[in-house]
């Protein structure tokens, strides 16, 4: 769970309602793309995700350890049965709690990867446009609400100029 949110910046509820069918293969084999659909995401826009590579070794171990079909969730209580965005929530506040993190939510992982992923996407030849598709934000000015500055990269920043 805190891989998909740290590694891939899913919401709760994509978190909750990923399925393997929306990261296996035709072949039946964890793929290197993360296929949320309509129904996973907060808006009706699926996206698809490329996956981190110490995601993709965690499902891959997840994967072996057997599934009960392609529409199975990834992510499942110890009954067996897919959580709910609300339970996926509330398994990171208590995690949280124990490490000693205050103030941190389910929504941390996301706004790591966002800012992680704003500072390194120009080294991937990207865009800040990218890191918006990515995490499936409608505008580009709700990605730039989740970027952290830093006044010392501004500094090495304006001496590459």
């Amino acid at each position: 769970m805190f891989l998909l949110s740290a590694k891939a910046g899913l919401r709760a509820k994509e978190i909750a309602c990923i399925t393997w069918s929306m990261v296996l293969t035709a072949t039946g084999e964890v793929g290197d793309m993360i296929h949320l659909e309509d129904k996973a995401t907060k808006q009706a826009s699926g996206r698809s995700i490329p996956m981190n590579r110490e995601l993709r070794s965690a499902l891959v171990e997840l994967h072996a350890r057997g599934i009960r079909g392609a529409d199975h969730p990834v992510i499942y209580s110890e009954r067996g049965i897919g959580m709910t965005p609300n339970t996926v929530v509330a398994w990171f506040s208590r995690l949280y709690q124990r490490l000693g993190y205050l103030g941190c939510s389910s929504h941390s992982g996301r706004r790591t990867f966002v800012t992680t992923a704003a500072k390194k996407v120009g080294m991937a030849g990207g865009s800040l446009r990218d890191v918006q598709q990515l995490v499936g934000h409608a505008s580009l000015a709700m990605t730039a609400r989740y970027i952290e500055g830093d006044s010392d990269a501004k500094r090495k920043l304006v001496n590459l100029i």
